[in-house]
């Protein structure tokens, strides 16, 4: 067990009991070999895409998120903050002269609930980034490869002592332009229930003096009822978790934006406050939706 790794009360037999309909089993199997594919397919291009301007590389890195949930029959839907025109919002990339309810652009620390590893490719389809993850991830068939090549930060959980470091890698990435993207409840939850908001990866926002973007993540069936069978929690397997994604009929994931949450100065008698204040700001946004 991680020492660092935070405790959910979730586990599979507890929270994963929701009755959601399903398809039938050869839906179940052309679904998986879409996201075989799609995932084989991003593994191939990356390293071209790569070469190309931001611009260009995020429209390809949102249709390939896109893609691939869709591959899983996971409808997605991207819903703007207050005031936003857009589920991309609006601004001149900078960060400057934004509305109020406008996604922030450009170097912003994205902070979501953590409810399923389909949450990183639902951020992807609204907002390309990189993430944080966990040191584990890089070992996943075919995703860990192409995460790892896709720049994510990994966290090794039971090394307390790389932990600053970590905060600094992702720091240096948000004074460089690039959105970093944060799951700050440190473990996935159900969905019902939730986790405190852990401050150790606010520090990067406040270092770096970039916004802090919280978005919410919820999953539903089409009915609009709350499901929690995307859930990745406690003991439960990748493959596990895939196989009931793909068994299910009329699945939506929905991510929402928030205003973004400026970074305040640290006092320097006491630098930690900023990162505390920030972490509870971001976890009151997010929560607003639930």
């Amino acid at each position: 067990m991680s020492v660092w790794l935070p405790t959910a009360s979730c586990t599979p037999e507890a929270c994963l009991t929701d009755a959601a309909p399903t398809v039938a089993l050869p839906r179940r199997v052309l679904r998986l070999a879409g996201c075989l594919t799609v995932l084989v397919a991003g593994l191939a291009l990356l390293a071209p895409v790569r070469l190309l301007p931001a611009g260009p590389r995020d429209r390809l890195a949102r249709f390939w998120a896109r893609r691939l949930l869709g591959a899983l029959g996971v409808e997605v839907r991207i819903v703007p903050a207050p005031g936003a025109g857009t589920a991309d919002g609006g601004g001149d990339g900078t960060g400057e002269g934004r509305r109020a309810g406008t996604p922030a652009r450009g170097g912003a620390l994205v902070v979501a609930n953590h409810v399923s590893w389909l949450d990183i490719p639902l951020i992807a389809a609204a907002r390309p980034g990189r993430s944080l993850a966990k040191t584990e991830v890089r070992h996943w068939p075919v995703l860990g490869p192409l995460v790892a090549l896709g720049g994510t930060v990994f966290l090794d959980r039971d090394r307390l002592r790389t932990l600053p470091a970590t905060v600094e890698e992702v720091a240096a990435g948000l004074r460089a332009g690039h959105p970093m993207i944060v799951f700050p409840e440190g473990s996935t939850w159900c969905g019902r229930e939730s986790g405190r908001f852990r401050p150790a990866f606010f520090e990067a926002a406040v270092r770096s003096g970039a916004p802090v973007q919280p978005v919410s993540i919820r999953y539903r069936l089409a009915d609009d009822r709350a499901t929690s069978a995307p859930a990745f929690v406690g003991e439960d397997g990748l493959l596990t978790s895939l196989a009931r994604v793909v068994a299910v009929r009329g699945l939506v994931a929905e991510l929402t934006h928030r205003a973004p949450v400026p970074a305040p100065p640290a006092d320097p008698a006491r630098p930690w406050e900023a990162r505390k204040a920030l972490a509870r700001a971001a976890q009151t946004a997010v929560e607003g939706i639930r």
